[in-house]
C-alpha cells in the first residue's frame, strides 16, 4: 500500500531512534510497542546499583569493583540465586545477555538437530537465531480465535504426524546451511514454544505441553512473560527439566522488572547442553552491573513475592479494563490475552482492514508507539500489539485512538 513504512522492525522498543526521527524528546513518547512493566525498576535495584557505582559493595570486594573487575566467568553467585529461586541445582542454570543471546545458542543446537517448527504467528527472533546457523524451519499455524478463559490447551491442528522419540543428549555437529523452510514432507525434530505466546497472549496449560516432550528431539520453551501472569508458574515447564534432557526453558528478567537496558536472562537445561553453550560463546556475556541486578532482584524472596503480586495484579486489572474500552472503538478488535499486551486486529464491515495507517498516525500525531506486527510470521498490516501501560498511559492511548478511529460524538473517557 502506498505511504506505508517499507520494512517492519523485528522488535519493539525503538524509542530513541523514533524520537530522533520525529524530532522530539524520548520522554514525549508513550512506549506501547515494548511489553515492559511501566512502574519499574524496583527501588531495591536502584539502590543496589547506586551503591555499586558510588560506595562499593562488600560482596564485590570494595569501591567500584563491580566496574573495575572482570565478572566471574562462571557467574557462580548469580547462578546460585537463580537456582534457589526455582528450586534447582546451579548446574542447570546459564545466565545470558538477555534472552536473545540464549536463543542464538539454542538455535545452534536446533540447527544441528533438524527441522524446527515455529508456531505462527510467532516471534521473529527465533528465525533470526536459526539463520545464524543455517537452521531450517517451518511454520506451525495456530488458530487466531480462542476463548477468554486461561489456561488453554495447546492447539496446533498441523501436529498430527507420528511422534518422534527424544534421543539421548549428545554434543551435535553444526548443521550445514539449509533453506529457510525444510523440504516438503521432512519430519520436524525441534519445537519452539512461547508461553504465554507472543504475540497472541495465550497461556497454554502444562498438561497440554508435556506430551510434546516425548514427540520432539528438542523443545525450546520461551517463558519470558510467564512470571507476569497470576498462577502462571503452575504451567511452567521448569518442573519437567529433571526428566527431560531435550527440554530448554529460557527466561528473561527484562519484562518483569523493566530492565531492558541491562540485558539479563537465563537458560535452564541439562548441564551438558549448557556447558556446550558456555564454551561456544564470548567470555563475560553478562556484565557486572547486570549480574548484580539479577542477584539483587532474586535474592530477597519476600520482596520478590511482593513485586510479583503487584505486577500480576496490574496485568489482571489493567488488561481487561483496556480491552473492554478497545472493544467500544470502531474498526478494532482486541483478542483475549493472559499477559501484559493485547493483540488487536483491524476490521471493517466484518472484513480485515489495515491498521498500519492508524499506527503511523498514533506515532506521528500523538507520539504513541504501538508494535508493528508485520514482522510476526502469519500476521500482517491488519494487526497491532499494544503493551499495557499504567492507567494514565492507557487513558492517553484511548484518547488518541478515539480521535483517529471513533465516530463523532464518542465519549472521551
Amino acid at each position: 500500500m502506498a505511504g506505508l513504512s517499507a520494512a517492519p522492525a523485528p522488535h519493539g522498543g525503538n524509542r530513541l531512534a523514533i524520537a530522533h526521527r520525529l524530532g522530539c524528546c524520548p520522554d514525549d513518547l508513550l512506549e506501547a510497542s515494548a511489553s515492559l512493566v511501566p512502574f519499574g525498576p524496583p527501588a531495591a535495584l536502584r539502590r543496589s546499583l547506586r551503591g555499586a557505582l558510588g560506595g562499593g559493595l562488600p560482596w564485590f570486594g570494595g569501591t567500584l569493583a563491580v566496574l573495575r573487575d572482570y565478572p566471574d566467568r562462571d557467574y557462580s553467585a548469580l547462578r546460585q540465586v537463580i537456582a534457589r529461586h526455582h528450586g534447582l541445582d546451579p548446574a542447570v542454570v546459564l545466565p545470558g545477555n538477555g534472552a536473545a543471546e540464549l536463543f542464538t545458542w539454542a538455535a545452534r543446537d536446533a540447527a544441528a538437530t533438524g527441522l524446527s517448527l515455529l508456531p505462527s504467528p510467532g516471534f521473529a527472533d527465533y528465525r533470526r537465531a536459526l539463520a545464524c546457523w543455517g537452521g531450517s524451519w517451518r511454520a506451525l499455524p495456530l488458530p487466531l480465535h480462542w476463548e477468554r478463559a486461561f489456561p488453554q490447551p495447546f492447539a496446533a491442528p498441523a501436529l498430527a504426524a507420528p511422534a518422534l522419540a527424544a534421543p539421548a543428549l549428545a554434543p551435535p555437529a553444526l548443521a550445514p546451511p539449509a533453506v529457510v523452510a525444510g523440504p516438503v514432507g521432512e519430519e520436524a525434530s525441534v519445537l519452539w514454544l512461547t508461553n504465554p505466546h507472543n504475540p497472541t497472549g495465550q497461556l497454554w496449560s502444562r498438561a497440554s505441553l508435556e506430551p510434546l516432550l516425548a514427540r520432539f528431539a528438542l523443545v525450546i520453551a520461551d517463558e519470558a512473560f510467564l512470571p507476569l501472569v497470576s498462577g502462571g508458574e503452575a504451567h511452567s515447564l521448569v518442573p519437567l527439566l529433571a526428566h527431560h534432557p531435550n527440554l530448554v526453558v529460557i527466561r528473561s528478567l527484562t519484562k518483569l522488572f523493566a530492565i531492558a537496558g541491562l540485558r539479563l536472562g537465563y537458560a535452564l537445561a541439562d548441564p551438558q547442553r549448557l556447558a556446550r553453550w558456555a564454551a561456544w560463546r564470548d567470555p563475560w556475556p553478562v556484565n557486572g552491573l547486570a549480574a548484580l541486578a539479577g542477584q539483587t532482584l532474586l535474592s530477597d524472596r519476600r520482596a520478590l513475592e511482593g513485586w510479583l503480586a503487584r505486577v500480576q495484579g496490574w496485568v489482571a486489572g489493567e488488561g481487561p479494563w483496556l480491552a473492554g474500552r478497545l472493544r467500544q472503538l470502531e474498526g478494532i478488535e482486541p483478542l483475549p490475552s493472559a499477559t501484559n499486551f493485547l493483540l488487536v486486529r483491524g476490521v471493517a464491515s466484518g472484513q480485515p482492514r489495515s491498521l498500519e495507517p492508524l499506527r503511523q498516525a498514533l506515532e506521528g500525531r500523538h507520539r504513541i508507539l504501538l508494535r508493528d506486527c508485520r514482522s510476526f510470521e502469519g500476521l500482517g498490516e491488519g494487526w497491532l500489539r499494544i503493551a499495557l501501560q499504567d492507567r494514565r498511559g492507557n487513558r492517553r492511548l484511548l484518547r488518541a485512538l478515539r480521535q483517529e478511529v471513533a465516530p463523532p460524538g464518542a465519549p472521551g473517557r
